[in-house]
């Protein structure tokens, strides 16, 4: 599709936002009053002024005859006008005739002159400040020249003024960025072509990202994103991750297991779009990122050399747990599993309903779901994460998305007993008296506490800091038992507690962790029955356990091969022992 296409579209959405926020400034609204006023009641003005010098009956004659020509370009006449038509029109008789044509011209004369010497409207929009900067507030301080200078200077320490991959890690220091924005910066120069960039072809692009960019939201989207877009996709992350994941020293032991490199760079993208993404559109914009901590932890990659420690995004003790876990549920290890591999996690613990829903593509993108019923290892991220947490804005949405049967934005009372009718047999299959729905739903309401009687919104559980404790109770029976052997007081301490605690996700996490370690460290077997030595997974435990432990995964280790995704085609071959 041409480019035009696509951008037509946004660019009248934000003229319409333009204009919106110029028509909600007092002075506008002050302006349009003061024009209203003046097309209602054209000759008030100098009605009034010459009730001092001219008898009332002649001017009172003269308003009939003037007004019904602004009346039937505008349309109806408003009330007012009206009103003081009527007496004036009233009073008038034959033998004012003569002073009365005399007296319509004089006073049409002056409102036209008097319109001509109040041009208010372009006074008043040539006063509105800039207040809207898509690619951040321009800075005075940023001596441009001063930068470019440095980065010549660092160049010339370069053989014949160019620099390899391996070289940026000064250039990014020279134009003011943290380490890790090496990657973007020579891909964004067109060292990814040709292995090397010029000093000249990287001034060039530098000069004219902090011509155009003006804070780092704005210049990390615009070195990642693709020419002719103004976001950043899923695919845009992969040249940059690659860098942090060849030459990070707490992934030091993944050089020799190439075919994991795609794996975790998959998860790192998919744990940024779930909580940076917002708006749930696939594409992060520079407002997405400015409001987000994604650059703080890029920043802080260069400072922190154990990767665990970023929990957020790059952690590779987390991907290790999701990848596990998903690699417990694709029994026939396609990288695909489908709605009975997933009904398996956690022991059976998530309802019937709630699995039907997550693969009816509420939550999900691709055609594989709706094709194959089939979801990816990137959409098994956000389940895992969405399950395990559901605390986050992101795990909110995700889950009331999938209850929300009829798309309404709202979770019915029909909704709310159509999922806990299989949480009530499930409980019976139990021998568990559960309570009746009435009861239930009473308290789910004293829980949530909706604005609309008998109505909850996502804007109601997002306020509720209890929002977990009111999922599970609709679909997940091991965390629902849970929840009810708990007092709600002692929930609402956990939920308010201060400091820095830990996240659901991170203790979740955390403890997996350890479990599967400990099961590698006594030679157990997986619960799947698959023997340990098949198991590419398995086989890695112990080097995770030792970080400084650079054993391969295989014994024949590969080169490092290009990286794709694997949301929407897993076609390649299991991750087999060599």
């Amino acid at each position: 599709m041409p480019p035009g296409k696509v951008l037509q579209p946004v660019l009248k959405m934000k003229v319409d936002e333009l204009f919106l926020c110029w028509l909600s400034e007092s002075s506008t609204q002050t302006m349009l009053q003061d024009c209203l006023q003046r097309i209602k009641m054209p000759g008030r003005t100098e009605t009034d002024g010459g009730d001092a010098g001219q008898p009332g009956p002649p001017l009172a004659a003269a308003a009939p005859v003037c007004k019904p020509a602004v009346f039937d370009s505008l349309g109806a006449p408003s009330p007012a006008p009206a009103s003081t038509a009527l007496p004036l029109g009233a009073a008038a008789s034959p033998r004012t005739g003569p002073p009365v044509r005399g007296t319509r011209r004089s006073a049409g004369t002056r409102v036209v002159q008097t319109k001509k010497e109040e041009p208010l409207p372009p006074a008043t929009s040539q006063s509105i400040p800039t207040f809207y900067f898509p690619r951040g507030c321009p800075k005075d301080t940023v001596n441009i020249d001063a930068v470019i200078t440095k980065i010549e200077q660092t160049f010339t320490q370069f053989p014949h003024e160019r620099a390899r991959m391996e070289d940026m890690g000064r250039v990014a220091k020279a134009c003011g960025c943290p380490l890790y924005w090496k990657g973007p910066l020579f891909c964004s120069a067109g060292g990814e072509r040709t292995g090397s960039v010029s000093v000249h072809k990287f001034v060039a692009m530098w000069r004219k990202t902090l011509q155009n960019c003006h804070d780092d939201a704005a210049k990390f989207v615009h070195l990642l994103m693709n020419p002719g877009c103004n976001y950043l996709a899923q695919e845009d992350f992969i040249p940059f991750l690659q860098d942090v994941v060849n030459t990070h020293p707490g992934l030091a032991f993944l050089k020799e297991a190439s075919e994991f490199h795609s794996r975790y760079i998959t998860t790192v993208i998919q744990r940024i779009f779930y909580t940076v993404n917002r708006s749930w559109s696939g594409r992060i914009t520079c407002a997405e990122l400015r409001r987000s901590t994604f650059l703080q932890n890029v920043a802080l990659l260069e400072e922190e050399a154990d990767i665990n420690q970023l929990t957020e995004y790059f952690s590779y003790e987390h991907f290790y747990v999701i990848y596990c876990k998903f690699w417990e549920l694709d029994t026939d290890h396609d990288l695909l599993i489908d709605s009975q591999d997933l009904a398996r996690h956690n022991d059976h613990a998530i309802s019937t309903k709630m699995i039907e829903r997550i693969f009816s593509g509420a939550v999900t993108r691709g055609r594989k779901v709706q094709k194959e019923g089939k979801i990816s290892y990137a959409d098994f991220v956000w389940f895992l994460i969405s399950e395990e947490d559901k605390k986050t804005p992101t795990s909110i949405e995700y889950w009331f998305r999938c209850m929300d049967l009829d798309g309404d934005g709202v979770l019915s009372m029909f909704e709310l007993e159509y999922f806990y009718e299989e949480q009530c047999r499930r409980l019976d299959s139990m021998a568990i008296e559960a309570l009746p729905f009435e009861d239930c739903l009473c308290q789910m309401l004293d829980l949530v506490k909706p604005q609309n009687e008998g109505k909850i919104t996502l804007h109601d559980l997002k306020k509720c800091k209890l929002a977990n404790v009111f999922f599970d109770t609709f679909f997940n029976i091991e965390k629902y038992l849970d929840h009810e052997q708990k007092e709600q007081v002692s929930l609402l301490r956990e939920s308010e507690s201060e400091g820095p605690e830990l996240s659901d996700w991170e203790k979740y996490a955390a403890e997996e962790y350890d479990i599967l370690v400990a099961e590698e460290a006594v030679g157990e077997p997986w619960e799947d029955g698959y023997e340990a030595e098949l198991s590419p997974v398995d086989q890695k435990l112990s080097s995770l356990r030792s970080p400084l432990a650079q054993r391969p995964f295989f014994e024949a280790p590969s080169s490092l091969g290009t990286v794709e995704l694997y949301e929407y085609a897993c076609e390649d071959e299991d991750l087999q022992p060599s």
